[in-house]
């Protein structure tokens, strides 16, 4: 577990190369995916990734390596569909995730047609695995998006994919959709965790697909945009960012926050998540060469992975800080004296969840800086309510609580896809 003040370096110190316990992933990159062979360091991680390697070598260099990786098997895809126009484009991702238009589909390039054709659930997926964990969501979901927004996203935005956020201000302020944003995430939670969500038809397969795909269409926005430093950043949605941040972000870290909070998890649940989370990596299309296979394995590439990024920058910042900026308007908060307190104390918390040191990086409020005292107010608070509402009546108000900080359209899910690298320039989507 990273330490309280956000120092991998702390948390990892006593792990030597070879060490079973954590089951480094040193896997080499299959030599069809671009970056394999020589290994290529983007100018931005030099520093990190040398301090990196005299804790974990192989790791380090396993996260470095997909750095200059995207998705070898979509990327190709969308390279040929990007001169189509975007009506067609979307009718044609449309029919292969929701599988109920074959002729359209039929219509679409072979190179999509095989794509989707040639998917298949890896037959290390038990779905049957995956029910612990999702039980362990929704029984403990009050704490879940506030420990993801304010703590391990927060967390997760002090590596350089806050990059690919701030450039395009999907986030970071510059364009109108950063509630959306933090909503759609938080439905790809609540579908994923959902009771067959991640079967073939379930709506978190088709969720997450579609942010693959959307990762897909950035990462070449990006790509030939000449708002993207290549020699500095590697690849624009990397999957080391996407299967060495993300995946941890979403399961393990984001229930360690819960925890912290109140939550209670028992190892079978712990155990579940991952699973849910290793299989989501594989339909978001994370190489399996940084794909974790158990939790040890996905904790320590999380966190050599943050020792090889720099120090979070005025990008991460501005990332970070959207969060915050929209958490109001997410709980409903009409008043600025109201706005103003709520924020106030979500910097509180956060600060005790990721820890003072990176709290300080990102310039927090000097709020209270003692962890534990936090924390304790958090949990008695809770308690209380706990006891002064019958259990139904919680369990509604959590229902309801959840559902309404999530991204529901009228028209269900939209495959429509990003048409310009800046948010402001962007058709609705």
């Amino acid at each position: 577990m990273l330490s309280a003040n956000l120092d991998p370096m702390a948390a990892t110190s006593q792990t030597h190369e070879g060490n079973s316990e954590h089951a480094p992933l040193d896997r080499p990159a299959p030599a069809n995916v671009q970056g394999a062979g020589k290994l290529i360091v983007p100018t931005s991680y030099a520093a990190g990734y040398a301090k990196a390697r005299n804790v974990d070598r192989k790791v380090a260099d396993n996260y470095i390596r997909h750095t200059t990786i995207g998705d070898a098997e979509l990327d190709p895809v969308m390279e040929e569909l990007a001169e189509l126009p975007p009506k067609q484009m979307h009718r044609f991702i449309r029919a292969g995730i929701e599988q109920d238009d074959n002729e359209t589909l039929r219509s679409a390039p072979q190179i999509m047609r095989d794509f989707f054709n040639n998917y298949e659930v890896p037959d290390w997926v038990d779905f049957d695995e995956f029910k612990p964990g999702q039980s362990a969501f929704f029984s403990n979901m009050s704490n879940m998006l506030i420990a993801y927004a304010i703590g391990s996203a927060v967390e997760g935005f002090s590596t350089l994919v806050s990059k690919s956020f701030s450039i395009t201000g999907r986030v970071s302020g510059l364009g109108p959709g950063a509630v959306r944003r933090l909503r759609q995430n938080n439905r790809h939670m609540v579908e994923t965790y959902f009771p067959n969500g991640m079967k073939r038809d379930g709506e978190g397969w088709k969720v997450t697909m579609r942010i693959r795909f959307v990762h897909a269409r950035m990462r070449k926005l990006l790509a030939d945009s000449d708002l993207w430093d290549h020699d500095a950043w590697g690849t624009p949605l990397s999957a080391a960012h996407v299967g060495g941040i993300a995946l941890y972000t979403f399961s393990i870290r984001q229930f360690e926050h819960a925890m912290a909070m109140g939550s209670k998890i028992t190892e079978e649940e712990r155990s579940s998540i991952v699973k849910i989370w290793r299989y989501g990596g594989s339909v978001i299309g994370v190489p399996e060469g940084i794909l974790f296979t158990n939790e040890a394995e996905a904790r320590q590439l999380y966190e050599i992975g943050h020792l090889c990024e720099p120090p979070p920058d005025d990008d991460a910042l501005s990332v970070a800080s959207s969060v915050f900026k929209a958490i109001p308007e997410m709980a409903g908060v009409k008043t600025e004296a109201e706005r103003k307190s709520l924020q106030l104390y979500a910097f509180r918390l956060s600060r005790a969840l990721i820890g003072n040191k990176l709290a300080d990086q990102y310039g927090y409020p000097n709020t209270i800086r003692s962890r534990n005292l936090v924390l304790s107010y958090y949990r008695l608070r809770s308690r209380i309510a706990n006891l002064l509402t019958k259990s139904w009546l919680l369990q509604e108000q959590s229902f309801t609580q959840i559902f309404d900080a999530t991204q529901y359209d009228k028209e269900g899910i939209s495959y429509r896809m990003p048409d310009h690298v800046r948010a402001t320039q962007q058709s609705p989507w």
